[in-house]
């Protein structure tokens, strides 16, 4: 795994996390440094999903690829919020 493979897995992950987080009504009790760990994971296991499902790679934006991203970082960002949420005092 190289350095530009690091790398581009964080900004994907920040933006994944980042529509997540904006598709997600209300607020969430989580911070942006989360919220990018929660984008990195729903943008690795979505692609994984994608590639399990046999979703066609295709030479522009995958967008059914990107939709299963989106939704799996708003389920994680919401699971996380409802946890964070419950443990404070």
């Amino acid at each position: 795994m190289s350095i530009q493979t690091i790398l581009g897995a964080i900004v994907i992950g920040a933006i994944i996390g980042a529509l997540g987080r904006l598709v997600l009504p209300g607020r969430q009790p989580i911070g942006w440094l989360l919220t990018i760990v929660v984008g990195i994971v729903a943008a690795l296991i979505g692609t994984a999903l994608a590639q399990v499902l046999g979703v066609a790679t295709t030479n522009g934006i995958d967008w059914i690829e990107l939709v299963m991203q989106v939704v799996l970082a708003v389920v994680g960002v919401g699971l996380v919020a409802g946890l964070r949420g419950r443990t404070r005092v």
